[in-house]
């Protein structure tokens, strides 16, 4: 029996080398989340100096996902191998850089839990095959979207439209959804949060949420159809209503302040990923119309 075969007899095994990869992603996604914002500005930054300069930018250090090593922030030691194991480093190490004691972040080994937690499941809900596959490079892209919109308030084009593209591809082969639920999910997606965006904007002549948060939904359109962007608009201003007004009644947050709007929309998609059908079910049975 080879690999394929008993990953595919052993639904027990999938899952736990599911959450094993998503450990891995995790460290990996710790890296997109914190240099992908500082790419873009650099990017931006040189794209101004040379509009402005009417000739070529000045050559910059090298700085992308796998360059330079990654460093403690404080001392400029340098990550070795072994102490970048998810979780188990970061354990060992007691939270602390063994050059200068400077306590390292929580965050980094959460993250990486999280996003095995959220792989294990994708691989409980599908099982060994194409869709799980899908379903968890999926997964971990949103994990990355939610984290820098929430630091930044961006949602990368470099990151969302590839899985917008990739959910149009996938529909060629009804993984999800069929190329006429996704083509026509995908335009929905973008343009009913752009009609809101215009209509908040007439009204008031301010910008309620961002562009990127256009594409992400159309994302979720190519990959999960029309059918299901209902139940993603109503999760994700459920959610996000909830934590919203949350944050200003307990911690006193200002209600003018904004909140990004893209955690809640890919929390909301991926519900929709891994029980969008039964969720709609329960819903048209509530409302009499199952």
């Amino acid at each position: 029996m080879n690999l394929i075969d008993y990953l595919q007899a052993s639904p027990i095994a999938f899952i736990v080398i599911a959450g094993i990869l998503g450990l891995l992603a995790g460290s990996f996604l710790n890296v997109v989340i914190h240099r992908l914002p500082i790419m873009m500005e650099r990017q931006w930054r040189a794209e101004c100096a040379e509009f402005l300069s009417a000739g070529e930018a000045p050559p910059q250090e090298r700085f992308d996902l796998a360059a330079p090593r990654s460093r403690c922030p404080h001392c400029g030691h340098a990550i070795t191998a072994l102490e970048n194991i998810p979780v188990v480093s970061y354990l060992l190490l007691r939270g602390k850089c063994s050059s200068c004691g400077a306590r390292i972040s929580a965050r980094y080994p959460l993250i990486e839990i999280f996003t095995a937690v959220l792989s294990a499941a994708v691989a409980w809900r599908f099982g060994f095959g194409w869709a799980a596959g899908a379903a968890l490079l999926l997964t971990w892209a949103l994990v990355a979207l939610s984290v820098i919109d929430f630091d930044h308030h961006l949602l990368p084009d470099s990151i969302t439209l590839p899985f917008l593209w990739g959910g149009l591809a996938l529909s060629l082969f009804n993984v999800f959804a069929s190329s006429y639920a996704s083509i026509i999910g995908a335009m929905a997606g973008y343009l009913s949060l752009w009609s809101v965006y215009m209509a908040f904007k007439l009204l008031t002549g301010r910008e309620g949420m961002g562009y990127g948060d256009f594409k992400l939904l159309a994302m979720f359109g190519a990959w999960l159809g029309w059918q299901a962007l209902p139940v993603v608009i109503l999760l994700s201003s459920l959610v996000g209503a909830v934590v919203g007004i949350s944050l200003v009644l307990l911690r006193g947050r200002d209600k003018n302040i904004p909140i990004p709007f893209g955690p809640y929309l890919a929390a909301a998609g991926w519900i929709a990923l891994m029980w969008g059908e039964q969720i709609m079910r329960v819903y048209m049975g509530m409302a009499g119309w199952g």
